[in-house]
């Protein structure tokens, strides 16, 4: 079949975003797998919220085990350190015979997306070119395969990448070769990267307040919230699944001016003993922290806005695949006010 035409091709990525399964509220026609009455109220989380992306296990779409990700209003998503994103659109199975049958047949008849087009579709899915009546003498022996649109990316010029017409995987079978965005554990993996979520970057100082010239200030994470978060996705129909696992491995540390030194010199702490930086302590007040800042200047009525960004080493693994798969790293970093005091001294 010819490459979709720029009107039909929008038109049926309207339509696919609007009954879209996955992590928003489940579509209930009874025209996509796991409509109707098959699927469920929305299970809850771990930390209460609704998980859209729950279905029935005889759902072909994508649900998220979010139950060691990151929480907290103050949780965000990570950055990748390279241009890789995760996939804008993939291909998964969506319809029964019966169902495709329900979902094409009234666009066909409605003429909306003209004559020669719909014939071209009849001929593709009814007149055995190459498939025949649906593939109705198949059901129950696969699913018709069809794309989804990642949440959130709906207006990504990606989201338009997966312009494959509707396609038949016989159960068991993997997807052909040609189709990159076919769900896969890798893919599924790819999908729970951008569900992963990792705590907030505010740094705990000491001084806790106001620091003061020249005084070097300790700089630490909190080695509770600082520990591996992963997002496990698997599509049930299919008997995949993937598990992202994110883990910290340094923070980054800029003053918010030229006027300061970090500790160490480059300003990037590293993990040590399952923590990142050091609490300060009583008795302390000599030595140099192994995480920190020393403003030389200050910061007069304001305040010097000082950012850390935390690096997680991010990795996978999946079903039939053996061991740790690595992903690009990513970053999440936040800013917090710093006020640098001169220290005042009187001469008699």
């Amino acid at each position: 079949m010819p490459a979709l035409r720029p009107a039909s091709r929008a038109l049926i990525v309207s339509a696919a975003v609007g009954s879209m399964l996955l992590c928003g509220a489940p579509a209930r026609a009874d025209n996509v797998i796991g409509g109707g009455s098959q699927v469920p109220p929305p299970k809850k989380n771990v930390d209460g919220n609704a998980d859209g992306g729950t279905l029935s296990s005889t759902a072909g779409v994508v649900v998220f085990d979010r139950s060691d990700n990151g929480s907290g209003e103050s949780a965000g998503p990570v950055t990748s350190s390279t241009n890789w994103t995760p996939p804008a659109c993939y291909y998964a199975p969506k319809y029964t015979p019966e169902q495709l049958q329900k979902y094409l047949e009234p666009t066909w008849e409605a003429g909306s997306t003209g004559y020669e087009w719909d014939a071209k579709q009849r001929d593709r899915y009814v007149n055995g070119h190459p498939y025949e009546d649906f593939n109705k003498d198949k059901a129950g022996k696969g699913y018709w395969w069809d794309f989804y649109v990642t949440p959130g990316r709906e207006g990504d010029p990606g989201a338009l990448d997966c312009d494959k017409p509707i396609f038949w995987v016989d159960e068991n079978d993997d997807p052909p070769a040609d189709i990159p965005q076919a769900i896969t554990a890798e893919v599924l993996a790819q999908l729970a990267y951008a569900e992963v979520r990792v705590p907030s970057t505010r740094m705990d100082l000491a001084p806790q307040a106001n620091t003061k010239v020249n005084l070097p200030t300790w700089a630490w994470l909190d080695a509770a919230e600082f520990k591996p978060v992963s997002v496990t996705a698997s599509v049930p129909l299919l008997g995949i699944q993937a598990t992202t696992t994110a883990e910290p491995v340094s923070v980054k540390i800029e003053p918010g001016t030229t006027d300061a030194e970090t500790y160490p010199a480059s300003g990037v702490c590293q993990i040590q003993n399952g923590r990142i930086g050091e609490p300060y302590t009583k008795g302390k007040a000599d030595e140099t922290p192994s995480c920190g800042v020393k403003y030389l200047r200050s910061s007069g009525d304001d305040s010097y806005q000082l950012r850390a960004t935390v690096t997680w080493k991010i990795h996978w693994t999946g079903t039939g695949v053996a061991g740790e798969q690595p992903l690009p790293e990513g970053s999440f970093g936040g800013e917090q006010d710093v006020v640098v005091q001169e220290i005042q001294a009187v001469n008699r």
